[in-house]
């Protein structure tokens, strides 16, 4: 009986050493899949940027015309200003022509009621009408000054009338101008979409699935032993097969893009976190823009067009892991390729 138990007990099986390994792969893929997400969140974060800086050109150019609509709308209360005060002045000649009218009829009795007096009152007579002559010649031109005060006041109304037309008319093309670049913009962005994607899936199509090449989001990601020994920048054969291929599909979607589409393929060299030991470069700035700029210049003496290349290093301060271990190391070692607008 007790060599039965023994035997019982010997084929017992400790689950536990399994659970915690299987525990820990899937807190490492939580962890893999949590960094590929930040990075892909950073680089829509920066695409969101660049539209906001054409927004923000936008917005100046309207900021610009709304300038000018007030210049117009202050130049319509100066005209709003001559018009009152030709018309305070028209006011004014009016009240003189009928004072005027008032003496010239008080004198006009004064004679008739005279005509019975003797001759001395013929003299005063005379010398009233003198007077009255003189205050007709007056009333005349004062009946002048009207006229003119009255036709400069219909210039001024219709040089108001014109002003608002302008100030409306200003208006419509602001409203028409936002609507236009907004429009523009949809569809430069979504011709710039539509060119990517298709140069993305030949590039796909070409490569295969190669697990030294990857896509994430809207780049292409080299490991850099693809193009470089470690801690160089002169391309490796295999390196240049690879860009020979790249350079083929390039030079066909630069035939195909519209020439008002200023878009550009960017090249961004990453590096691990350990430093550069070797003379050749200080730092992982030089290093990952080296490395850039090899690439984009072999790709320009295939004859893709200088414009629409762009080199850039990041250095380590790009990570897509942020561990410590030679396999986080070799990820952020890369070439990335991007498809965006300059």
């Amino acid at each position: 009986m007790a060599l039965a138990r023994g035997r019982r007990g010997d084929t017992s099986f400790n689950y536990w050493p399994g659970f915690v390994d299987a525990l820990s792969t899937l807190v490492l893929s939580i962890v893999f899949l949590l960094s590929v997400f930040l990075v892909v969140q950073f680089f829509l974060s920066q695409e969101v940027t660049g539209k906001d800086k054409a927004l923000e050109q936008l917005n100046a150019k309207i900021a610009q015309l709304n300038e000018l609509l007030s210049l117009e709308k202050l130049g319509k209360l100066t005209l709003d200003d001559q018009v009152s005060q030709l018309k305070a002045g028209l006011a004014s000649a009016e009240s003189e022509r009928d004072r005027i009218k008032g003496l010239y009829d008080g004198l006009a009795a004064a004679g008739n009621d005279a005509q019975g007096k003797t001759s001395e009152l013929g003299k005063a007579l005379d010398s009233e009408k003198a007077v009255s002559a003189r205050a007709l010649a007056q009333i005349e031109v004062l009946n002048q000054q009207i006229s003119a005060l009255r036709r400069q006041l219909a210039a001024l109304e219709e040089a108001l009338d014109a002003s608002e037309k302008r100030d409306k008319e200003s208006q419509n093309r602001i409203a028409d101008l936002g609507s236009r670049l907004n429009v523009a913009l949809a569809q430069r962005v979504q011709e710039l979409s539509r060119y990517r994607s298709e140069f993305f899936g030949r590039l796909r199509a070409i490569l295969g699935n190669r697990p030294d090449i990857r896509i994430v989001g809207d780049r292409f990601v080299f490991q850099s032993e693809v193009f470089f020994d470690t801690g160089q920048a002169t391309l490796l054969p295999e390196g240049r097969a690879e860009l020979d291929t790249l350079a083929t599909a390039l030079i066909e979607l630069d035939k195909k893009i519209p020439s008002e589409i200023p878009w550009v393929l960017r090249v961004d060299g990453h590096t691990d976190v350990r430093p550069v030991n070797g003379p050749n470069f200080k730092s992982n700035w030089d290093l990952s823009a080296a490395r850039s700029i090899s690439v984009v210049q072999y790709l320009i003496s295939l004859g893709v067009p200088a414009q629409r290349l762009v080199a850039a290093g990041f250095g380590e301060f790009q990570p897509l892991d942020p561990g410590n271990t030679e396999e986080a190391y070799k990820r952020n070692r890369r070439i990335e390729l991007k498809l965006t607008e300059r």
